[in-house]
């Protein structure tokens, strides 16, 4: 069977990187975050599919 098309795990660096940023988002919605908190209560939306995406990626592009 061709490997062609095959979805593979994402690092556990992508994961990680991918939860805390959507994590965060989702937090910013209940808490207030210093620092950065005013760019991801503005941005949330953004924060989530940026992580989402990179997950993706993580998935669809072997050694990402």
């Amino acid at each position: 069977m061709s490997r062609h098309g095959r979805l593979t795990a994402p690092t556990t660096r992508v994961f990680v990187i991918s939860l805390v940023l959507a994590v965060l988002a989702v937090a910013s919605v209940f808490f207030s975050i210093p620092v950065i908190g005013h760019y991801l209560h503005a941005h949330r939306f953004w924060v989530v599919t940026g992580a989402y995406a990179l997950l993706a990626g993580g998935v669809l592009l072997r050694g990402l």
